[in-house]
């Protein structure tokens, strides 16, 4: 009975915000194209709710937006853009989920803005909105480059992700020394940390000098033989620097497994990417001292706050763009008159949003992002 009384209510406040979304003179029309039901509701819902934020920041009636349910998968998506097609929208926000864009190049003279960070897609009416790779390594670059660091390897786990990151690495030219690849098991991680750092040769290493000063006759080789002692392997790494392509667990057992074969933060610097600011980096002690890109954080701190007064809710990273790409799509269509809306994105723009600045050129979405450290269990912004 609760959760039933649950959807009544959450219909009733669907049916309001529809009413309020259509209430506008017609003029520029969008459509929101989301998982309202199913496994992924929550996320559906967060974004609907900071679509609304984004609209009543707006307050301009010529902007009408439509949601509609697409159950989360690539049929129902397809049928819920048809019926918006056929009242006449032409440009999207949505799917969430890349899996649900199958079929949307039916629609030839619309455009679909998804909320996926892939970096290319070969269907010319689908725009990639989400922080990429290709965005990321651009602001790695960019440290790298004003640090003077010359010797950067990185780390790509054997996911779906990889072919992405390869193309982020390619299209931002970024200098690196040598490419890894790993299997994200465990076992398997540390197997390879050790192989990539040359962990065995330099524990032999160690083990050989300290056999070679006990067999000399050097008179300081008690003192000399104590201080090797402190060390776990002996010799050069060979890169300075180490990007880590990988998030959460996986990321956490990577670094385990550089600091277990003696590569610390104080010997190199210790580079991933976007990890939307993630509270687990703050208390591990082995993620201090590491550095990523990522979107603003005193806007993400602040529209945060907005949202859960307005909501009593926190919103998702996702919900956090959402609101962005109302401004975007309301700035462009404005821009281009509302004529040809499906042409908004062929030109080269940039718009200031809340997640950081985002740059428009040949049916593309680039994304100029802020760099941070985790420092004393806390981000700091580098730039």
């Amino acid at each position: 009975m609760k959760k039933l009384l649950n959807l009544s209510i959450f219909i009733f406040i669907f049916f309001i915000f529809t009413v309020k979304l259509f209430a506008s003179e017609e003029k520029i029309k969008v459509g929101l194209l989301l998982p309202l039901t199913g496994q992924n509701q929550e996320i559906g819902k967060s974004v609907l709710r900071a679509v609304n934020l984004a609209i009543n920041k707006v307050d301009d009636p010529a902007l009408e937006v439509y949601p509609k349910n697409n159950f989360d998968n690539p049929e129902d998506n397809l049928r819920a853009a048809q019926v918006l097609y056929d009242e006449g929208i032409r440009i999207f926000i949505g799917p969430v989920f890349d899996k649900n864009t199958k079929g949307l190049e039916k629609f030839n003279d619309a455009i679909f803005v998804t909320f996926s960070n892939k970096n290319k897609s070969n269907k010319k009416n689908l725009i990639y909105a989400g922080v990429n790779a290709t965005s990321q390594m651009n602001t790695i670059k960019k440290f790298v480059e004003d640090n003077e660091i010359k010797k950067t390897i990185c780390l790509i786990p054997d996911t779906n992700f990889k072919d992405e990151i390869k193309k982020g690495i390619i299209d931002t030219k970024i200098n690196l020394k040598k490419i890894f690849y790993y299997n994200i098991e465990p076992t398997e991680i540390t197997k390879r940390i050790e192989k990539i750092t040359r962990y065995s040769i330099r524990k032999q290493n160690l083990l050989d000098e300290i056999k070679r000063v006990e067999d000399s006759d050097d008179p300081n080789k008690e003192k000399k033989i104590k201080n090797l002692d402190k060390k776990d392997t002996l010799g050069k790494l060979g890169f300075d620097s180490i990007i880590i392509s990988d998030f959460d667990e996986s990321l956490k057992s990577v670094i385990t497994s550089l600091i277990y074969t003696d590569v610390s933060t104080s010997r190199v610097y210790f580079i991933t990417l976007n990890q939307w600011f993630d509270d687990s980096l703050l208390k591990e002690e082995s993620s201090q001292n590491i550095y990523f890109p990522s979107i603003n954080k005193d806007n993400y701190d602040k529209f945060s706050v907005l949202f859960f007064k307005k909501f009593n809710d926190y919103p998702n990273q996702i919900s956090f763009l959402s609101y962005d790409l109302v401004g975007l799509v309301y700035h462009l269509a404005k821009k281009n008159n509302a004529e040809n809306m499906n042409k908004i994105f062929d030109q080269k723009n940039i718009f200031k949003g809340k997640t950081g600045t985002f740059q428009i050129k040949d049916n593309e979405i680039s994304h100029i992002l802020n760099f941070y450290k985790v420092e004393n269990g806390q981000f700091i912004k580098i730039f």
